[in-house]
């Protein structure tokens, strides 16, 4: 269950990560502060951590750390 438990904390990490770099990308995108170069640096870490979050997760399913909820 230790494996699980730190699948679980990355996995939250990666979300807590996107979400920041979301609202990093609105504080540029509003107003004055329309910075078109910062907004499009945080667009990149945002779709390059959705990308390692969907590998780590698929790897844990097919590694057989994780598997889908019993219907």
């Amino acid at each position: 269950h230790v494996l699980l438990r730190a699948m679980i904390y990355v996995v939250y990490l990666l979300l807590a990560a996107i979400v920041v770099s979301l609202a990093t990308g609105l504080f540029y995108l509003r107003g004055e502060h329309a910075d078109s170069k910062k907004m499009l640096r945080a667009l990149k870490f945002r779709v390059g951590l959705s990308l390692v979050l969907i590998v780590v997760l698929v790897s844990a399913y097919l590694l057989g750390w994780i598997e889908p909820p019993a219907r």
